[in-house]
């Protein structure tokens, strides 16, 4: 397992990204009519959910925080 080391302002930027691509990732899987390449987009999204879940999670635990 790899474990990454952010700051609070790293974390919110790379949450952003991993969210606007997702966005991008969504509208691509929509538009693809290639069944076997819908499924591979479709893993792929799956992959990056759990890492923009664990940083959004993340980011609230630390803004909760006085």
């Amino acid at each position: 397992m790899v474990q990454l080391t952010l700051t609070a302002e790293e974390a919110t930027l790379l949450s952003e990204i991993l969210a606007s691509y997702l966005s991008d990732l969504r509208m691509e899987i929509a538009d693809t009519d290639a069944m076997d390449f819908r499924e591979s987009l479709k893993q792929r999204e799956v992959f990056l959910k759990r890492p923009l879940h664990t940083l959004f999670q993340e980011q609230v635990s630390q803004s909760m925080v006085p």
